[in-house]
């Protein structure tokens, strides 16, 4: 029954392997049956005609009825002849197949390593003849094109390798004040003896570490280079190089705190250096590497794009001034507190900025003063000598925001906005002028500024010469001050 049931559950048209074989051929074929064997099956027979038979023991003979004529069929009007009884095509060696693959394999590879080498597939061969540049217009859809890394640079390490060694540490030490000055004198007259400066009052004399930040050797004679506000109000610069046993001490030879650059020197030769190079060659999204001490973490290395250029910021610095920076290099490797001074560069290796500042508002907003600017001063920076300056309007007052706590020391009403005038300089547009001590601005030639920022930047807006009037508040009287703008240069102070 198992066998009976395979059989009738066999597709049509189709038989197992394993089935035995009839030893004759005396069964007809079913016209249901779409298949037949092949020429070597035996002679040829018209359908469903049985072979004859002839008897014999233990042999099975199969007559053939008379030889029909054959015409051969055509195809596209040609006659094809029949190779049956031929002998079989001679059968190709393994070796052959193999050997002829890696021929393929070889050849092909060849051509494609070709083709992208010789840019074969764009461009002129399909009709992409260079065309006159229109320069009024922006492309629209231009095509982008990039046969590098499309992930990342692969040679980060090897610039690492390479500029790292001429990259220093750079560590401050100024000695503890001690004492009151007039900005605590002046406080105490308001919140009573129970005021405490931030100041210390202990170790007079003695050294405490200030501050730290980052720089590189750009001279094999041990010239480096950093920012002004690194070593601002050091009394001892300490420097520290990549494979010394003991930090340098070094001479600061010249300043720009315009410019926020500083030029140091150590004692030394054969110091490795880095090569200032041009800040103008580099295009937005261009890779950046950045390399200095982040919080003290020493030679680490950020890598990012150059965001933008030209920017302007500007910045309060730890006197209370500010500073105004201009032409700056934007970039989103990672700069940190202690990345200060330290160089960016490009995949050449050379400098193009020194990293200088990072937005807090913000991640990944980076600022570097650009080499174009670098280079315009550096030989002054070496020489200690002038550099010429540009007028910055100033009026020569130290200003801070009034706020609730002071408007009421000062009698005045207590949602005063304006800038309280902590110190006038002597001799100074200000001093000329009458502006003084204790005054508070309100505003400037009709427009009121409720803060100090808001008033120094009108005041940084006007031309050195020009003349304007303050709006003051002086105990209760209100009075109008006319004072001519300065050059901060002329007084070496911060507005």
């Amino acid at each position: 029954m198992e066998d009976d049931n395979k059989k009738s559950e066999q597709p049509q048209g189709f038989t197992y392997g394993d089935e035995p074989r009839n030893d004759s051929f005396s069964e007809t074929r079913k016209e249901t049956e779409p298949y037949t064997f092949g020429p070597f099956g035996g002679p040829s027979r018209p359908y469903g005609e049985e072979p004859a038979r002839q008897e014999a023991p233990g042999v099975v003979e199969i007559s053939t009825p008379a030889a029909k004529e054959y015409r051969p069929f055509t195809v596209s009007g040609g006659t094809v002849k029949s190779d049956w009884g031929a002998k079989p095509p001679r059968r190709t060696s393994f070796l052959a197949v193999f050997a002829s693959f890696l021929a393929g394999v070889v050849v092909v590879g060849s051509l494609m390593f070709v083709a992208d080498r010789q840019n074969w597939f764009s461009g002129e061969l399909f009709g992409n003849a260079p065309q006159a540049v229109n320069t009024t217009a922006k492309p629209v859809n231009s095509p982008v094109g990039n046969s590098e890394d499309v992930v990342r640079p692969n040679n980060i390490a090897k610039i690492f390798e390479q500029a790292s060694p001429a990259v220093v540490k750079i560590e401050t030490f100024a000695k503890a004040r001690q004492g009151t000055t007039w900005e605590d004198e002046f406080f105490r007259q308001f919140f009573g003896d129970n005021y405490r400066s931030n100041r210390s009052d202990e170790g007079q004399g003695d050294l405490q570490e200030s501050g730290m930040g980052s720089g590189f050797l750009f001279d094999s004679t041990g010239y480096i280079l950093t920012n002004q506000h690194v070593i601002d109000g050091a009394d001892e610069i300490k420097v520290a190089v990549e494979g010394r046993d003991e930090p340098y001490t070094a001479k600061l030879l010249g300043t720009s705190p315009e410019l926020d650059l500083a030029v140091l020197k150590i004692e030394g030769s054969d110091f490795p250096t880095l090569k200032l190079g041009d800040s103008s060659s580099m295009n937005m999204g261009d890779w950046v590497v950045a390399i200095g001490n982040p919080v003290g973490f020493e030679h680490t290395i950020t890598v990012g794009v150059l965001s933008s250029n030209e920017r302007e910021i500007t910045i309060q610095d730890n006197n209370g001034g500010t500073r105004k920076y201009q032409h700056l290099l934007q970039t989103d490797a990672s700069i940190n507190p202690g990345n200060s001074g330290g160089p960016l560069l490009n995949l050449n290796g050379e400098v193009i900025g020194i990293n200088t500042a990072v937005s807090t508002q913000a991640q990944g907003i980076g600022f570097a003063i650009p080499t174009s600017t670098i280079t315009e001063v550096l030989e002054n920076l070496k020489t200690n000598t002038k550099i010429p300056q540009k007028p910055v309007p100033f009026i020569g007052a130290t200003l801070m925001t009034i706020n609730e706590e002071i408007a009421q020391q000062l009698g005045i009403d207590k949602d005063t906005k304006g800038s309280f005038v902590r110190e006038v300089i002597f001799n100074s547009p200000s001093y000329r002028g009458d502006l003084r001590q204790y005054d508070v601005i309100t505003g400037m030639d009709g427009t009121a500024y409720k803060n100090n920022e808001e008033l120094i930047a009108a005041i940084q807006k006007k031309e050195v010469g020009d003349k304007v009037t303050l709006d003051v508040l002086r105990g209760d009287k209100k009075i109008e001050i006319v004072v001519e703008i300065g050059d901060r240069n002329e007084f070496n102070v911060q507005q």
